[in-house]
């Protein structure tokens, strides 16, 4: 009895035996038979992977333990240019793709007038303040002060145009923002202007608008887009003496061509504006008895003749809107 229960047992197993031998068999042949069809799909695969990977463009998706180096050169980075500004070799680096922005350093690193193998400009002319406010205009698109926008009085503003303390003044001073986008007709003339509306340039032993030799600059180096902003944001300055306002347009009449009459028309039309200011200084007298100078550069004895034709027009202008009311001769 005990021999057939072992015998029943012994055969069972084998049984079992038998079928899971068959199974791993069946298993074997299958996974086989699965792998070999996958193997038709990734042969393609791999194949277009490594077109890819020659082109360097599956090197940033593998690995770094894996990723081949791709047969593209990398790109270097602009290289630095050194600047040598004004009378006392003032230094400034900048990067050579940020300068090509201006079309003069465009036109020097181009040709050989820049020292090649010190990648160095030499601007002995240039105003080293100037020059970085050029330089930060580049690299940020604005230089400071910055000019804001006051969404809730719809106005232009510089940055930090908060009550500032009043520099010490030796003749009548201009106000003329509000005719020049500053602000709004009727409101009271802003604070006088802080330290930084005036520049002093060593070359010529004066002060002068800040925004007008940027503008000069820009002329030279063939920014336009600065030449607006310049011309904007002095459009915001006020409480400028008369002084300042005159060594300013002649300065401005001396470093821009004729062709350039905006920043020109600027200054004729403060003048013809704010002339009762201008008739009781003596400042004003005093430049027109000299007949301009030299010292702001040629072209500026230009700028009282270009003030006598413009108030000319003016005073016609008035005449014309007179007689179209009133017919009459004047």
């Amino acid at each position: 009895m005990f021999k057939r229960s072992f015998r029943s047992r012994d055969a069972s197993a084998s049984q079992r035996e038998a079928v899971s031998t068959t199974m791993d068999s069946q298993h074997r042949v299958d996974k086989s038979t699965r792998l070999a069809r996958k193997g038709h799909v990734r042969g393609p695969q791999k194949v277009s992977r490594l077109q890819r990977s020659l082109k360097g463009e599956e090197t940033s998706r593998m690995p770094s333990a894996q990723a081949k180096p791709s047969s593209d050169k990398p790109i270097a980075p602009s290289p630095i240019i050194t600047l040598v500004v004004g009378q006392e070799a003032r230094l400034f680096a900048a990067h050579e793709a940020v300068l090509c922005h201006a079309t003069f350093f465009e036109k020097v690193l181009r040709s050989n007038c820049a020292d090649a193998e010190n990648r160095r400009i030499s601007l002995p002319g240039e105003e080293p303040e100037i020059f970085s406010a050029i330089l930060e205009y580049l690299y940020k698109g604005d230089y400071y002060p910055r000019l804001l926008h006051n969404k809730p009085r719809n106005s232009w503003e510089l940055e930090d145009s908060l009550p500032r303390r009043a520099t010490a003044q030796t003749s009548p001073t201009v106000h003329e923002s509000r005719n020049f986008g500053g602000g709004r007709a009727g409101q009271p003339p802003p604070t006088p202007p802080a330290a930084e509306a005036t520049v002093y340039l060593p070359s010529l032993g004066q002060h002068l608008l800040r925004d007008t030799v940027i503008y000069c600059a820009a002329e030279r180096y063939g920014l336009e887009e600065l030449k607006r902003l310049a011309l904007r944001k002095q459009g915001l300055q006020s409480g400028i003496d008369v002084g300042t306002v005159l060594r300013s347009a002649q300065y401005c009449y001396g470093n821009t061509p004729d062709s350039d009459s905006r920043l020109r028309a600027h200054y004729l039309a403060l003048i013809i504006r704010c002339r009762k200011t201008f008739k009781r200084s003596g400042t004003m007298q005093a430049e027109m008895e000299k007949s301009g100078s030299d010292v702001y550069g040629e072209g500026s004895r230009k700028l009282f003749f270009d003030l006598f034709v413009a108030m000319c027009n003016h005073l016609d202008d008035v005449i014309d809107a007179s007689n179209a009311r009133t017919p009459r001769t004047i």
